[in-house]
């Protein structure tokens, strides 16, 4: 395994790990102590949760369009799906934002608050990372970078923003769902 791959794995096996953290908490709260999810008198938007998911799969969708356009040598397709990708980051971290302006409550009203900002303002902070280097793999793109053999620049950020998607899956799930 070369060392870029080794050293994004190493660092998202981390960040599954600060993850954990945050999962304990809400997981403490929810079933330990047996306070409702969410909070009385709160309400979570389900539904523009729901849409803002298809939109971050999406994302991983274009992502992997690109990767492959970049394989074969296709640099048009290769471009599109680079800033499609940006785009559909972009408008997820835009809604999540718009959310928490939004939403009707704070960190500080009750613990299920802080733990909701706590979870999707890290998975929110993965994703301006992840749009950061979506950033810098897409003027690459268009400044001509990459080829069908040497692609690994495209790959390795890849595999950051495939892992952030997973991640608001589980987000999704347990945050939203449960």
């Amino acid at each position: 395994m070369d060392p870029q791959m080794l050293g994004m794995l190493l660092f998202i096996i981390s960040e599954i790990m600060v993850f954990g953290a945050f999962f304990t908490a809400y997981f403490f709260i929810r079933v330990v102590d047996g306070n409702p999810w969410p909070a009385e008198g709160t309400e979570l938007p389900k539904a523009i949760a729901g849409v803002n998911t298809a939109i971050l799969l999406s994302s991983s969708v274009t992502l992997h369009w690109a990767l492959e356009a970049i394989k074969r040598g296709n640099r048009p397709a290769f471009k599109a799906g680079m800033a499609t990708t940006f785009l559909l980051g972009a408008c997820f971290l835009f809604i999540q934002i718009n959310e928490y302006v939004h939403v009707g409550f704070a960190p500080y009203d009750s613990a299920q608050a802080s733990v909701f900002y706590g979870l999707t303002g890290l998975h929110g902070a993965h994703v301006a990372l992840g749009l950061l280097l979506l950033l810098i793999v897409t003027v690459r793109a268009f400044r001509g970078h990459f080829s069908p053999q040497a692609h690994r620049g495209v790959e390795v950020p890849g595999i950051y923003w495939h892992f952030v998607d997973v991640m608001w899956v589980i987000v999704f799930s347990t945050v939203y769902l449960l």
